[in-house]
């Protein structure tokens, strides 16, 4: 039973998905600020370390637990990034792809890392939701309500 709804679910957002990996209500890049999830999965591909990006993920700690991608990552929930800039300094010639729950979040990071100088930080367009739709259906999709999260998919 559980397997057939995970089935249903899966199907049933992979159609709305186009072939970057992006919902309708994604479809529309800040092309400065974001990038595709697809997009995001070939610059982590990159054979050269000083150019391949190094991901910051702005979650809490509850949504990084259920669902991560398996990548250099940097660990700064949103709430804490002002106080915590100095851990993204030795990152400061690499990309930076700023991961969130579905790009909201993410993005907000994006643009205020930007403004501070990390002109190479881009938000991941729908987050680790569309992540795990479009790249990898082994993530867990969930929901969260405050700090608890429930996989969903």
């Amino acid at each position: 039973m559980m397997r057939r709804m995970i089935h249903w679910c899966r199907a049933r957002f992979m159609n709305e998905h186009d072939e970057r990996g992006l919902s309708p209500k994604h479809r529309r890049l800040h092309t400065d600020s974001e990038v595709s999830p697809v997009e995001a999965r070939t610059a982590l591909q990159d054979t050269c370390e000083q150019s391949r990006p190094v991901v910051l993920d702005v979650r809490l700690e509850s949504e990084r637990d259920v669902a991560a991608i398996n990548t250099l990552t940097v660990h700064i929930p949103l709430h804490e990034l002002e106080d915590r800039l100095d851990e993204l300094e030795e990152f400061a010639e690499r990309p930076i792809l700023v991961l969130c729950h579905h790009g909201v979040r993410s993005l907000k990071a994006a643009l205020m890392i930007q403004s501070l100088g990390y002109e190479q930080a881009k938000s991941i367009a729908g987050g680790i939701e569309a992540w795990s739709i479009a790249i990898d259906p082994q993530v867990p999709r969930y929901t969260r309500n405050g700090a608890q999260c429930s996989v969903i998919c």
